[in-house]
């Protein structure tokens, strides 16, 4: 069950398709249950995202389907649905913590973080297992009295994401770029505030996308990008900056190293996991000295690092807990 799904882009819907594509790679039998099967609204100053009203046909899907195993990935309608219909039927399920939405919500409204992680922590309570992307985001929840807690990593399509030749984008160079939603808690001002030699490139869409529009004429916004377009930005650009600061692991990270891209980012959940002291990426507070000094780093290493991430394990590890 998830309520994040298509139209949408983003790094939760691009892993529920590759783990389900290695699923059933491995003969098991996979059904998504997401919001293109229902009536839906968009979410109030997030139309981009869309949530299920009618969830209440939700129960008949899962009984025509008959599943083995339940895995809620979501905490919204349709995950709501899906926990209350285990807790009736008393079925064991697993959950997975995606997005750091006390993190999101805060950056909006003045609501206390505690008060939302409490309510996140009622909802996967009843989890078998709650599944988290790094040991990092293992250690935060934790400390905030989340049990069950269980590491399933991410992995990356190497085939789609490789080196190509960079005169796809011909602006003046060294190209930076940033894939991902353009909204507030993605902290993209802070990439596009840096004083930077080249160009600045941001692919994606998002709610802030038209005040960034006016307010940085200088960058290249070329929105959304899917499949082969998308890859052959990761590629073109010389240095990938990750602003973020709450997401939970950065799929994006392991999509541009694949494409021999060397990493800008904060020190913090994320990119400690995924970059850590590897080598192919610079960690540091002065986003901008990481920038420069992320260009010195080969696009051989980032490639080889990436080599050893794969959906093929991830479904595995997924398999283990859920299965």
């Amino acid at each position: 069950m998830t309520d994040a799904w298509h139209p949408a882009v983003n790094g939760v819907i691009r892993t529920i398709e590759s783990l389900t594509r290695e699923l059933e790679a491995m003969g098991h039998q996979v059904l998504v249950i997401g919001t293109d099967r229902f009536r839906t609204l968009p979410l109030p100053s997030y139309p981009e995202i869309r949530l299920a009203w009618n969830a209440w046909r939700l129960p008949a899907m899962i009984d025509a389907f008959a599943p083995d195993s339940i895995h809620i990935a979501t905490e919204g309608p349709l995950g709501l649905a899906a926990r209350r219909y285990c807790l009736r039927r008393k079925r064991p399920f697993t959950t997975a913590f995606h997005t750091r939405f006390p993190e999101y919500v805060a950056s909006r409204l003045p609501v206390p973080l505690a008060w939302s992680y409490a309510s996140l922590r009622r909802f996967h309570a009843p989890a078998a297992a709650v599944m988290v992307a790094t040991p990092t985001l293992q250690g935060v929840l934790s400390a905030r009295g989340f049990e069950r807690l269980r590491i399933w990593t991410r992995g990356v399509d190497t085939e789609l994401f490789r080196p190509r030749d960079k005169s796809f984008l011909d602006a003046p160079r060294p190209i930076a770029l940033y894939v991902g939603r353009v909204a507030v808690e993605k902290n993209i001002e802070a990439f596009l505030e840096l004083e930077l030699p080249g160009s600045k490139y941001v692919v994606g869409d998002g709610p802030q996308l038209a005040s960034l529009k006016r307010r940085h004429p200088e960058v290249h916004f070329v929105g959304y990008q899917h499949g082969e377009d998308l890859a052959r930005y990761y590629a073109a650009a010389d240095v990938f900056v990750f602003p973020s600061r709450t997401d939970t692991f950065g799929l994006v990270l392991l999509e541009s190293l694949a494409a021999g891209v060397p990493v800008a980012a904060y020190p913090v959940a994320g990119p400690l996991d995924v970059i850590g002291a590897s080598g192919v990426g610079c960690l540091q507070e002065d986003l901008g000295a990481a920038t420069r000094a992320a260009l010195s780093i080969s696009a051989e290493s980032c490639r080889a690092y990436a080599l050893g991430f794969s959906w093929e394990a991830s479904a595995k590890q997924f398999a283990a807990i859920a299965l």
